[in-house]
C-alpha cells in the first residue's frame, strides 16, 4: 500500500482530534468543563482552551445581564390594606458551577426562583411598612433593604443579582376608592381650617382699617373744627373792625339781609307792628 494513502487518513484524524481538543470562550460567556459527566473545572477566563475528546465535555452559558420582569403581585402593608406592585431585577451567572447544579444552568428555572425570593422578600418589607410610606418613602431605600436582603439568597443558586426595581405601586380599586375618599376628605379639614383662618385674619384687618378710619376721621373732624373756629374768629374780628367803621350802614346791610330771609317764600304771612325795628328802613325818617 502506498504511504501516502496511509499519511491522509492519519493526518485527516490528527486534525480532526486536534480541532476537538479545543475549545473558545467568548467574554459574554462562562463554560463549564466535565469529565464523564462530573464537573471538572469552571472558571474559565475568555481565550482558547483545550480538553480531551469523548472524555470532556464542554458547556457554555451567557454571562451578560438579564432582566426579570416579575409579574403584578398584591401585597398587604401594616395597615393590612392590598397593593399591586410591579417589579423587576437585573442578573447574571456568577458562580457557573453553582448555577448548573441548582438551577440545571437554565434560565427559566433561574428566573423562576429569582421570582419566588424576590416576592417572598417584597411580602416582608411590605408589610412592615403603610401605603403613605410606600408612596412617600423614597424607593432607593426599599432598593437597597431588598438588594442587601436577595443578594446573598441568589449566590446559593450561582446567580450575582445587580438590581431591583420597582415600577409601580397601586392600589386596587376597592382600595383606592376608599384612599381617595379620605384624602378628599382630609383635604376638605384642611381648607376648612385654612378658610377659618382666612376669615379671622380678614375681621381682625377689618377691625384694623376700621379703627384707624376712626382716628383719621376723628382727626380730620378735629382739624376741621379748629380751623373752621379759626376762621370763624378771623370772620368776627373782620365783621367786628368793619362794623366799627360805619355802623350805620352795616345795621342797614343786616337789615337787607333779613328782609330777604323773611320774604324769600311768598306763601309765608307776617304779623308785626309797623313802629317795630324790623321795619326802621321802611319809615319815611329813614
Amino acid at each position: 500500500m502506498n504511504s501516502s494513502h496511509i499519511l491522509l487518513p492519519t493526518s485527516l484524524t490528527a486534525v480532526i482530534l486536534a480541532f476537538m481538543s479545543i475549545f473558545y470562550v467568548a467574554e459574554h460567556e462562562k463554560a463549564i468543563k466535565f469529565r464523564l459527566g462530573e464537573i471538572v473545572k469552571s472558571d474559565y477566563q475568555p481565550g482558547i482552551h483545550f480538553k480531551f475528546p469523548l472524555i470532556n465535555n464542554v458547556n457554555k452559558f451567557d454571562s451578560r445581564v438579564l432582566t426579570l420582569n416579575a409579574r403584578s403581585e398584591r401585597f398587604l402593608t401594616s395597615e393590612k390594606k392590598n397593593v399591586i406592585v410591579d417589579s423587576f431585577a437585573k442578573w447574571r451567572v456568577g458562580n457557573v458551577g453553582l448555577f448548573y447544579t441548582t438551577v440545571g444552568g437554565n434560565e427559566f428555572q433561574a428566573n423562576l426562583r429569582l421570582d419566588q425570593i424576590l416576592k417572598d422578600a417584597m411580602r416582608s418589607e411590605f408589610g412592615l411598612r403603610t401605603i403613605k410610606e410606600l408612596v412617600a418613602e423614597d424607593r432607593g431605600n426599599l432598593r437597597k433593604v431588598l438588594l442587601d436582603k436577595l443578594a446573598p439568597m441568589a449566590e446559593e443558586y450561582g446567580i450575582e443579582l445587580i438590581d431591583i426595581r420597582i415600577k409601580r405601586i397601586d392600589l386596587p380599586n376597592e382600595v383606592s376608592a376608599s384612599v381617595y375618599r379620605r384624602m378628599e376628605a382630609e383635604r376638605e379639614r384642611v381648607a376648612r381650617e385654612f378658610r377659618s383662618q382666612g376669615s379671622e385674619i380678614a375681621e381682625r384687618i377689618k377691625a384694623q382699617a376700621d379703627k384707624e378710619k376712626n382716628i383719621i376721621i376723628a382727626e380730620a373732624f378735629r382739624q376741621a373744627e379748629q380751623r373752621r373756629g379759626r376762621g370763624d374768629a378771623k370772620a368776627a374780628e373782620v365783621y367786628a373792625k368793619s362794623y366799627g367803621k360805619d355802623t350805620e350802614f352795616y345795621a342797614f346791610y343786616r337789615s337787607l339781609n333779613a328782609y330777604q330771609a323773611s320774604f324769600e317764600n311768598t306763601q309765608d304771612t307776617m304779623l308785626l307792628e309797623p313802629n317795630t325795628d324790623f321795619f326802621k328802613y321802611f319809615s319815611k325818617e329813614n
